[in-house]
Parts: C-alpha cells; sequence; structure tokens
C-alpha cells in the first residue's frame, strides 16, 4: 500500500473498513462538467467498442451526464446481482478490497480528476471506478466472477501479484470475442478514449488468446498503454481462471 500521505484521497474520515460517504453536495460545477465531458465520450466509444453486456449495464443502471448517486445506483443494482458500491477515499489496502469485494461491495473513488486530467491520471478515480467497472455488475455471469475473485485474493498469501495480474488482464483490460466481432469489458480501457482505440485499432498489438496460467505470469506496466491484451471466448471462462492454482 502506497503511504497514505502521498495518496490524493481524504483519509480522515473514513470507517474501519476503508469506505467513507459519498456527500453529492460536495462536488462543484466544474465537477460534474468533468463528469459530463468523460461520460459523453467514453459513452459513444462504449456504444461501438464495448460488448454488449456493458451497454446494457450502462443503460440499466442510468449512468448518465451526471455524477451517479450510489444510494440511487444501488437500488438499481442489488436487486439484480446482490452487489453494491461503497465510497472510499481512494487507493486501499488490497486485504480491505478482497474483502469488499468478496461480500459484493465494489469500492468506488469518491473524487474525480480534474479538467487538465481528462487523458491521463495515475491514481483511479470516481470516474474510472464507476464508469469502467460498475455497469458489468449488473451482469450475473461478472458479477460472480468478481466475487469469486474478491474470495481468491483474501486466500492468495504470498502469492497475490499473480492474482493481481489476472485482475489486470481481465477486470481493467480484457478483450472479449464477440459475434460483432472483438469487443472490451476491461475498466481501464473503456475509461479511457487512447486506450480504447489502442487496443481495438493499432497495429503491433498482442492480442492473445486467454490462457490462465499465461496471463499469471505475464508482468504489466501501469503507466503507458498496453502492448499485450488476452482475448475472452466467453466469461465464464474467468472462473477457471479464478480457480486456477496459484504457484
Amino acid at each position: 500500500m502506497v503511504p497514505l500521505e502521498t495518496l490524493r484521497g481524504d483519509y480522515r474520515g473514513m470507517a474501519t473498513d476503508w469506505t467513507v460517504p459519498q456527500e453529492l453536495d460536495h462536488y462543484s460545477a466544474e465537477d460534474q462538467a468533468v463528469w459530463r465531458l468523460l461520460a459523453e465520450r467514453q459513452t459513444l466509444l462504449a456504444h461501438r467498442h464495448a460488448c454488449s453486456e456493458f451497454i446494457h449495464g450502462l443503460r440499466t443502471l442510468g449512468i448518465s451526464k451526471t455524477i451517479p448517486d450510489f444510494d440511487e445506483v444501488n437500488r438499481r443494482l442489488e436487486p439484480l446481482t446482490g452487489w453494491r458500491v461503497v465510497g472510499v477515499p481512494g487507493l486501499i489496502p488490497d486485504q480491505a478490497f478482497y474483502d469488499h469485494l468478496a461480500h459484493r461491495r465494489f469500492p468506488v473513488t469518491v473524487w474525480i480528476r480534474r479538467r487538465s486530467e481528462i487523458d491521463y491520471l495515475v491514481e483511479p478515480d470516481l470516474f474510472h471506478d464507476f464508469f469502467g467497472h460498475v455497469p458489468l455488475l449488473g451482469n450475473p455471469v461478472f458479477a460472480d466472477y468478481m466475487q469469486l475473485y474478491g474470495r481468491r485474493g483474501i486466500e492468495a498469501g504470498p502469492q497475490i501479484d499473480l492474482l493481481a495480474r489476472l485482475y489486470w488482464y481481465t477486470v481493467e483490460f480484457g478483450l472479449i470475442r464477440t459475434p460483432q466481432g472483438l469487443k472490451i469489458y476491461g475498466a481501464g480501457i473503456l475509461s479511457s478514449a487512447r486506450e480504447v482505440r489502442h487496443a481495438i485499432e493499432d497495429e503491433g498489438v498482442e492480442r492473445l488468446p486467454f490462457e490462465a496460467s499465461t496471463v499469471m505470469h505475464r508482468p504489466y506496466e501501469i503507466d503507458k498503454l498496453q502492448n499485450t491484451y488476452f482475448v475472452l471466448d466467453d466469461f465464464r471462462q474467468l472462473f477457471e481462471a479464478a480457480n486456477t492454482r496459484i504457484a
């Protein structure tokens, strides 16, 4: 875990499980404008390049041009799959993160980036966490995988780095083959205009068939466009991957 004093969020008022209230009235007009700019751009790209399950989640949960109210979203999400969104100050320790996932709670950062950071941000913010991740939590298959991943994270111990690579190459930067062609489901791609185009259109990028043991032994870099993506044939492959023996 990065020292709290170097992180952007306000960790002073958090609960013991690292959660904080969202406090919708604290978002400024500029915060709303940044969300609207990002949401309009990424929604257009999602309708062209995202998998149908993600697009369905955008519509079902009512994700639109204003910063979402977590309570309102939970009233729609929980009856679908039993998941809830919880606010967090920013990055939280691995064990706290896995515990939330294991109990069908998805941690979402409550602060949003500045306009000068529209195209690149070091730490995950509200837009990345919510727009990128939450729509797929309305899909029963993907929702079950996320809970299983959380349980496996709690159990992983010293081999947690291998499991982290599985998260990176699926939940954050995953692609899936569909009858409509290659589509995106990874949040790190869908929350970035540059990464969407890079993942789908650029030449010289590896797009490899998904195989869990290969994924878990492939290092990744967090501060540049990806050179390698792994392509699923079906979301149900994720269950076998999460249950793969870590070694």
